[in-house]
């Protein structure tokens, strides 16, 4: 399947624009899963101004998808029609050691790089981002955290683009953090973030950081084909425990798998397609709620259309 090619459109539209523009690009490469059809436009900014002036420019009609690692979403096999925006590069995945024990990172940056740079700076406070998949710019769109941390413990500030172009800066009082959300405007595409960590032994640091990765090893699918944690703990209860009471632990549809080794993580055993994924996804939910009257609800999301 294919979109119109609409990037002459999008060129004549903004003509000082210095980031990339593919049309009918194959998404399934650029996700952990492995699958879904094409993005219509992929759009690689230069940097957040280049950002900035392409939005600005952009018809109010064209949708807008942000993807970052490609960790923890799903892309339908009819792909993604409108704009999807990558960030990458050194513009958005550098960080830099700022005064009063902060770190700054571009949004691109994956979580463990965040820290490892915090290790090296013998900054504790943030190693829990080792055992998470992803980028910052996801951490700070639902609260990402594992191992006793979230994102809300440390975040003292971001800074993002809104639909018409403006650039904006977020307190973390502004980020409206619950748990694994944030109530920032779901147009707005964050850029870089402000970190708080505190003085602390390095080597306790790196400790910490190395218990993290051996419990993530011995608990998670972390080798397959997998986009993470898939539902949110609903309130009383833990998610893969509640999988697990209902039968689903290694259930299959097609090529996707429940994982055997923790059925809160769905995996593409290899030819799964993402329609395979989601309506596995849905069947446990549908099991789940039959047998326990729990609601899972999704935290890997889920972009496009169907075949």
């Amino acid at each position: 399947m294919s979109f119109p090619d609409i990037t002459p459109a999008l060129h004549a539209a903004a003509p000082e624009l210095r980031g990339r523009l593919i049309a009918n690009q194959e998404m399934a490469g650029l996700t952990w899963f492995r699958v879904g059809g094409p993005a219509q436009v992929l759009f690689t900014p230069a940097d957040e101004a280049d950002l900035a002036y392409f939005l600005s420019r952009l018809p109010a009609e064209i949708p807008v998808t942000v993807v970052g690692l490609g960790s923890n979403l799903i892309v339908r096999d009819g792909g993604i029609p409108g704009v999807v925006i990558r960030l990458g590069g050194k513009a958005f995945g550098e960080i830099v050691r700022e005064e009063g024990d902060r770190l700054r990172a571009g949004t691109a940056t994956p979580d463990v790089k965040l820290a490892r740079a915090a290790a090296d700076a013998s900054l504790d406070g943030l190693a829990f981002y080792r055992g998470i998949p992803g980028c910052i710019g996801g951490a700070l769109r639902m609260n990402a955290g594992a191992h006793g941390g979230e994102t809300t413990d440390v975040l003292v500030e971001a800074r993002g683009v809104t639909r018409a172009g403006e650039i904006v800066a977020f307190s973390h009082a502004d980020m409206g953090f619950s748990y694994r959300n944030s109530t920032v405007p779901s147009d707005v595409i964050f850029t870089s973030a402000l970190f708080q960590g505190r003085p602390g032994d390095q080597a306790a640091i790196l400790a910490e950081m190395d218990r993290v990765t051996s419990a993530r090893e011995a608990a998670q699918p972390i080798k397959e084909r997998t986009g993470g944690s898939t539902f949110k703990n609903p309130e009383g209860g833990k998610a893969w425990q509640l999988i697990d009471a209902a039968g689903c632990r290694g259930l299959r549809i097609g090529g996707a798998q429940v994982s055997e080794m923790h059925c809160n993580f769905l995996i593409n055993t290899g030819g799964a397609s993402a329609a395979d994924i989601e309506g596995l996804g849905e069947e446990v939910r549908r099991r789940v709620k039959d047998n326990s009257g729990y609601e899972l609800h999704w935290e890997i999301k889920r972009f496009g259309v169907a075949a």
